[in-house]
């Protein structure tokens, strides 16, 4: 099911498939390393069918690790590096029966059997149609994390005929399916990935200056930090040709001023999930947040709002939760949306939207509008209880030079009271200089 893959890598020969760590791999030695992992692999008796969690921050060793492990059949579980607590937590719900620690070093691995045997349902299909399988967990920003059980066959189907290699930048991790998509649909297509072990705005600046990077796949949160940073501004990104962005609502302030400042560079809104894949997009402008959704094995309807997707690499299910899939195999996104002929807007998480006394809130919408002003470097808007309305608007806002909490909340209010409905004006709102997103360079929203 996947010698097609291993065989078009072998058709790139000693071009860069993998720049790690300021070194270039080509696609003969990456396949080298593939091979000294299948050995490494057969040292230890992991079988096809097995439940092997690859821990570890991404690098050259990871890729080829992850490429023996499905070559070899096994049920792979990604991992970086993870507090002790949160590690057990993965470990018990995937059922991991083998995990692979990967240190720093070339060819430095751990190997330890946890004595668990992995029986869910899922796997037990994964196993009977002699298929690999990856299990990706959400973020679990507002509850327990989820794990994804995908086959790995049909993840692989996505990617077609060699067309354009291109130099792209791993930001995002192995553990998350964005990250999955940009190796794969790199490797598939003859380019190099360029991973880097720091993920600042300049750390960024200075990749892709450096290696030549013509495709970022990032996050919205990281583009307005890397607006407010003027990271592009100190470095030569004269060979980026395209900049993709998802996982999140995107600010239109945001996308605007990354329009204004880096004009040469095409602006590509993606969508996908875990449960799903990436689907393929195609956005109206460049500065525009409205998106046409679909592409081959994939279609979608829209119910009450909320953004419903059939896709042919969709997942078996969750280990841990129900799958939300109607009779028609179509999944319930809990994303709301709005519709302009083709075109659909990506409006947030039914999950995430405030109910101020019945009337709905959306946060990008509040978010974007705090946006606008000078004094706001970034904002992230939630719901926060209250015994007469059921909740209220709360912000927190990252300001762009000190001032008065008081008086920015004035301002805050005075502004947004112009621009919005009286129910959506910000009522609390606190100033900080900490993070507002996660690991994944994602918004951490909290209601309270």
């Amino acid at each position: 099911m996947t010698a097609w893959f291993f065989e078009r890598m072998h058709s790139f020969g000693d071009a860069d498939a993998i720049v790690f760590d300021g070194r270039s791999h080509s696609y003969a030695r990456l396949l080298e390393l593939t091979e000294e992992w299948r050995t490494f692999l057969d040292e230890h008796a992991v079988r096809a069918g097995e439940v092997v969690a690859l821990e570890g921050a991404s690098s050259v060793e990871a890729c080829a690790g992850l490429l023996a492990l499905v070559d070899r059949g096994a049920i792979v579980v990604p991992l970086t590096p993870l507090p002790s607590a949160k590690r057990d937590e993965f470990h018990e719900i995937a059922e991991i029966e083998v995990a692979i620690t990967l240190g720093s070093g070339d060819g430095d691995r751990a190997v330890r059997r946890t004595g668990r045997v992995a029986g869910h349902e899922l796997y037990g299909r994964l196993r009977a149609a002699g298929t690999p399988g990856l299990v990706l967990f959400s973020s679990g920003t507002t509850g327990r994390s989820k794990a994804t059980v995908l086959d790995f066959a049909k993840v692989l189907g996505k990617y077609g005929e060699a067309r354009k290699p291109r130099r792209t930048l791993g930001f995002l991790s192995l553990d998350h399916i964005g990250g999955i998509n940009t190796v794969l649909h790199t490797l598939s297509q003859g380019g190099a990935l360029v991973t880097i072990a720091e993920r600042t705005p300049d750390t960024v600046c200075e990749a892709i200056a450096a290696h030549r990077i013509e495709v970022l796949p990032t996050t919205p949160t990281f583009l307005n930090m890397l607006l407010i940073s003027g990271a592009h501004t100190r470095h030569d990104l004269s060979t980026l040709r395209l900049i993709t962005y998802g996982t999140e609502p995107m600010p239109l302030g945001v996308l605007r001023r990354l329009h204004a400042a880096l004009p040469d560079v095409r602006l590509k809104q993606t969508y996908g999930l875990s449960e799903l894949g990436i689907l393929s997009t195609r956005s109206r402008d460049d500065d525009s947040l409205w998106v046409k959704l679909g592409g081959e094995g994939f279609d979608y309807r829209i119910r009450d709002g909320i953004l419903w997707i059939r896709s042919d690499m969709a997942m078996l299910g969750y280990l841990n939760a129900p799958a939300p899939f109607d009779d028609e195999g179509y999944f319930n996104t809990q994303d709301m949306v709005e519709t302009d002929g083709e075109y659909v807007r990506i409006l947030g998480r039914k999950s995430e939207i405030i109910n101020v006394a019945g009337e709905k809130v959306y946060p990008s919408e509040v978010e974007n509008v705090l946006l606008e002003m000078d004094l706001i470097a970034d904002a992230t808007v939630s719901g926060r209880h209250s015994h007469i309305t059921g909740q209220v608007v709360q912000a927190t806002v990252k300001l762009t030079r000190p001032a008065d909490p008081r008086e920015v909340a004035r301002r805050v209010r005075a502004y947004c009271s112009e621009r919005l409905q009286a129910y959506k004006v910000p009522l609390l709102v606190e100033v900080s200089d900490d993070d507002q997103h996660s690991e994944r360079f994602k918004k951490i929203r909290s209601a309270a």
